[in-house]
């Protein structure tokens, strides 16, 4: 089922357990609708490749893992260009919006897609709609070309500018509606794609013939189902820097302490990744693995036997950690524009509360540094792995939208570009699941206890193995989706 509100999902089953979650498309609702051979046929780059055009029964296995009984599960439409479209060139007018918080790639996406529209279909209205969603109807639009693109990609965050909320579905949908737009390209999180899907149930519901394509961005890499997010490998890269300065004010000094916050509110890829990246942290504390300070097998205790050992120690913390620590606190509630909670900031608190406790006990003087580039990381342009992804994610979204699908985003599924409805990506979120190998490589890789006290650990006594799992609410978090287990 799709969110509240919204259509059910498209389902398509098959032999053998095969389920496919199908993206809507304009035959689904609008009748005798005309189809136009695909410009690629002509085009000299392309035409002389052969099997350039998708067949429209390919799909992609969510999970690749199975037994040799296990049904074919589910399956999602591969994106890529197909033998027929449904626009004319001259016909289409296209915008493209961004929304939420800045990320590396939001330009390399904004300039790909326009190059894509120009170069590839002969697409020249493309308009870039100013501010996030409230740009619909109260901001000026930017009229787009490769031209006015062409260097964007070496920038970092939106041309476009950005903003949270200001989501207003009917005059969003007004404003479509009387500018004559009918491919809209929305960049954004978990929250822009819910509000994406609003926006495609109000075009469905109009009868009109608009695709909206959606390309998800969240640096945290929360977004589920497909492999990664594009800019987090950017993001791994530049928390590097932080990391290694924090490792040098470390060591440079006895008893050196360097405490590097990194983003992930709810998720912390960045942190784990950043940590195996580096091999010169410590300590990796993350949302999703809870851990406590004080007593024996606490952080403090930690803390001092690593300095003991080695003179020095760098711990990363992901912004979203510990934050349950925080909570009698006034300072940790409400709520930002897009709906996620406000954060208190769990680095500087940490920090203090090290101090606080050397102080105390007199154990030994220690020297500790606390780095903060959270909004540096997020601020630059792509890397050169990132570029490259970006630029298939936005090439795969113009062919969806030409190809008449529509309702639908677009993310790379076991290394192949996939059209994934809505409801997919929005319904829960990506989290590093602590019961994971991943996450045993980091704690063999870093020698930290993993903090869990009795109260977080269940027996599984129905395994062999007996293998703990997190509680949350009084039931095992084993229902978030498992990743990078090979």
């Amino acid at each position: 089922m799709g969110l509240s509100g919204v259509s059910k999902s498209k389902v398509v089953t098959g032999d053998a357990g095969y389920v496919l979650e199908d993206v809507p498309h304009f035959s689904d609702y609008i009748s005798d609708i005309p189809t136009f051979p695909n410009p690629l046929k002509t085009h000299p780059a392309f035409s002389v490749v052969k099997q350039y055009f998708v067949h429209d029964d390919d799909t992609v296995v969510q999970r690749v893992i199975a037994h040799k009984n296990s049904p074919r599960g589910i399956h999602f439409r591969r994106a890529g260009p197909r033998q027929k479209v449904y626009f004319e060139p001259d016909e289409v007018h296209a915008c493209i919006v961004t929304c939420g918080g800045l990320c590396p790639g939001l330009n390399t996406v904004i300039r790909e897609i326009v190059c894509s529209l120009y170069h590839m279909y002969g697409v020249k209205k493309i308009l870039g709609i100013d501010g996030g969603y409230k740009g619909f109807y109260s901001r000026n639009t930017v009229p787009l070309s490769p031209k006015v693109v062409n260097d964007i990609h070496k920038r970092g965050g939106t041309i476009l500018g950005t903003s949270r909320g200001g989501h207003d579905t009917s005059k969003i949908v007004d404003s479509i509606y009387d500018r004559g737009i009918n491919q809209v390209y929305i960049i954004g999180g978990d929250g822009t794609q819910k509000g994406a899907s609003f926006i495609f149930e109000e075009i469905k519901r109009r009868g009109l013939k608009v695709a909206v394509a959606g390309i998800p961005k969240t640096i945290d890499n929360d977004i589920p189902v497909i492999d990664k997010s594009f800019g987090f490998d950017t993001a791994v890269e530049e928390a590097q820097r932080a990391i290694n300065a924090a490792h040098v004010e470390a060591e440079s000094i006895e008893y050196g302490i360097g405490v590097v916050k990194v983003m992930g509110r709810y998720s912390g890829f960045i942190a784990m990744y950043a940590t195996l990246a580096s091999r010169d942290v410590d300590c990796c504390l993350i949302p999703e693995s809870p851990f406590y300070l004080e007593g024996p097998g606490g952080l403090f205790e930690f803390v001092e036997k690593r300095l003991k050992e080695n003179g020095h120690m760098v711990i990363v913390i992901a912004e979203g950690a510990g934050q349950e620590l925080l909570s009698e606190s006034k300072l940790s509630s409400g709520e930002d524009a897009s709906g996620n909670k406000l954060l208190r900031d769990i680095g500087l608190w940490i920090s203090q509360k090290i101090k606080e406790h050397f102080t105390k006990t007199n154990k030994m003087a220690i020297n500790l540094k606390y780095i903060d580039p959270t909004y540096m990381i997020r601020a630059v342009p792509s890397n050169a792995s990132d570029n490259v992804y970006c630029t298939l994610l936005a090439q795969s979204a113009v062919h969806g939208a030409m190809a008449g699908y529509t309702g639908f985003t677009i993310g790379l599924v076991n290394g192949r570009h996939s059209y994934i409805p809505f409801h997919s990506i929005t319904e829960k979120q990506n989290k590093v699941v602590i019961t994971d190998r991943m996450w045993a490589r980091l704690l063999s890789s870093t020698n930290q206890p993993s903090f869990l006290s009795a109260k977080d650990v269940v027996e599984d006594k129905g395994e062999d193995e007996h293998v703990p799992q997190l509680v949350s609410n009084g039931q095992p978090d084993n229902l978030v989706r498992e990743i990078c287990t090979s």
